[in-house]
């Protein structure tokens, strides 16, 4: 496994090796241990999510806050999605600022996105499936997050704004200067 630092202070993208034959391919997803010792960060996940979407779809920008933040390695098992981080984080020397890049099914590459930052995706393929690791439990009430389209973030999410689907909870996420998170 390779790890490559983002502009984003502690983002990471985790590249596996894969070794290829004529049966198909073979790569280790996860390993703790590896994990820690390149990254310097937690590496114990206690819950994986996966989602299906079609074209179009942008989920986030998601975070939870408080005890129940989440660091997340995320991953895209079938099609393509553009994924991104923000850093939510007010003590960073990043905060503010986004990262994005595209997780593909081909590409195996994954992203690790620590606790304080907004996550989100938009599926570029005809569909996606997106997996998440997360190291702390889900909880509805320390849910947070930003409007997907907020000008003072500008996020390029590689999609025309006429092909983008949002949930209703993401249509009325709070501004950025808002600071909810």
């Amino acid at each position: 496994m390779k790890v490559r630092p983002t502009p984003l202070q502690d983002c990471y993208i985790l590249e596996p090796s894969v070794f290829t034959d004529e049966r198909g391919y073979f790569y280790e997803k996860f390993n703790e241990k590896k994990f820690e010792e390149l990254t310097g960060m937690n590496g114990h996940f206690v819950q994986d999510n996966i989602s299906k979407s079609s074209y179009g779809v942008l989920r986030g920008l998601h975070l939870q806050k408080g005890d129940h933040a989440q660091a997340k390695l995320v991953s895209c098992l079938e099609g393509s999605v553009w994924d991104v981080a923000v850093d939510l984080r007010p003590d960073s020397p990043t905060f503010g600022k986004w990262y994005g890049i595209e997780l593909t099914a081909v590409n195996k590459l994954q992203f690790y996105v620590p606790r304080g930052f907004g996550h989100g995706f938009s599926v570029l393929s005809e569909t996606a499936v997106f997996a998440y690791k997360c190291d702390n439990f889900y909880n509805k009430e320390s849910e947070g997050g930003v409007l997907w389209n907020d000008p003072d973030l500008a996020i390029d999410w590689k999609l025309p704004a006429s092909d983008v689907i949002l949930s209703d909870k993401d249509l009325i996420q709070p501004h950025f200067a808002e600071r909810n998170f």
